[in-house]
């Protein structure tokens, strides 16, 4: 029985966009029959040991475009898991173009954990993410975002990091912190090809995060940076159950098929290779799926970051290696940029504590 249980509900193909980097196949309309989410909830509930949590996250295509849908597989969840003392905890990323009355309810959720996605400069974010008739999305997602923070309600922007906008990453956090974004989460388009130029202005454009998250400590978050601060630090880490990669963690496509992680439903196909056995109708739980190999490279065991290392995603291994349990040289020049770059500001800022202390000595 597992204490968390991740299961992430597909619940259309569908899109009103068509970003040209999309990974997730082609936008048909194929709603998730009820039935499928209902059931794959209650066999997530029955996975959970007492006092355990489910954490229902809710994918697409546009998941809103599905959002009276989502509300009552919301309340199904809240109720079965009410009667059993189980907790709930919602997880949702919306390109932020759907402003329906039912989308705003879902977005607004108390216990919503909200992503909208933008990627950085309106310039920027407008080359890759346009409406169906090709006109980009920038000024729909940033209404949202404006409404978003007008309510005081809070969110993340999911921001995909590609070549053809790595050189304008730090500019366009800036850009949307003037905006009234504060959290961010950036993304490596793994898909993609990648040069060892674009390698070499990766680790450029991490830098130039890393300055503007040192000038807006401690109200701004960056999820690269975060997460190598604490474990610079010896914080403890939570891992989330959304990275059981099927032990723990299921993606549920609306045919009802199942994959160890929502990233590889891609469009749902008979030959896909991830699929795990069975359907989400076929069963009481998800207790009898194996897990898969952990990172397991002799390389990665002589580094010195492997305590501090985050290329453990088995779900980034394989697409960057087509083996879950190796990371490619991209991800390990990544995470070597991110430690480099926190200790640079962290090292000046432990730098600044005795000048701040004695300007405070000296104005008491």
């Amino acid at each position: 029985m597992y204490q968390r249980f991740g299961l992430v509900l597909m619940v259309n193909h569908a899109c009103n966009l068509r970003c040209t980097y999309c990974y997730t196949g082609a936008k048909v309309q194929r709603p998730m029959p009820e039935v499928i989410g209902t059931t794959a909830i209650d066999r997530a509930l029955a996975s959970l040991a007492p006092g355990g949590t489910l954490q229902l996250g809710f994918f697409g295509g546009e998941p809103l475009v599905e959002a009276r849908r989502v509300r009552r597989l919301i309340a199904h969840a809240r109720r079965r898991a009410a009667n059993a003392s189980f907790g709930v905890e919602l997880s949702l990323t919306t390109n932020g173009t759907q402003t329906s009355d039912e989308a705003w309810s879902v977005m607004t959720d108390p216990s919503m954990d909200l992503a909208v996605s933008h990627d950085g400069r309106p310039e920027v974010h407008d080359r890759h993410r346009v409406f169906a008739d090709g006109r980009g999305s920038s000024a729909a997602v940033l209404a949202t975002i404006g409404h978003l923070v007008a309510r005081d309600n809070p969110f993340r922007v999911a921001m995909v990091v590609r070549p053809s906008n790595v050189d304008r990453l730090g500019d366009g956090i800036a850009v949307l912190r003037e905006a009234g974004a504060r959290c961010f989460d950036l993304s490596l388009d793994l898909w993609a090809r990648w040069s060892a130029d674009d390698a070499r202005r990766l680790e450029e454009a991490v830098a130039d995060v890393a300055d503007v998250w040192a000038a807006a400590l401690p109200v701004l978050a960056v999820n690269w940076l975060d997460d190598k601060a604490g474990r610079l630090a010896g914080v403890p880490v939570s891992e989330s159950a959304r990275c059981g990669f099927g032990a723990g963690e299921i993606a549920v496509a609306p045919s009802g098929r199942l994959y160890p992680c929502e990233r590889l439903i891609g469009e749902d196909l008979d030959d896909n290779p991830v699929r795990l056995p069975g359907t989400a109708l076929e069963g009481t739980d998800f207790l009898a799926v194996r897990p898969a190999p952990a990172r397991e490279d002799p390389a990665c065991s002589a580094c010195a970051m492997e305590a501090i290392c985050s290329t453990s995603c088995r779900c980034s291994n394989y697409v960057r290696t087509g083996r879950v349990d190796r990371p490619d040289g991209l991800l390990c020049r990544l995470e070597q940029a991110c430690v480099r770059e926190v200790g640079r500001v962290l090292k000046g800022r432990a730098a600044q504590l005795p000048a701040m202390a004695a300007m405070e000595d000296g104005h008491g």
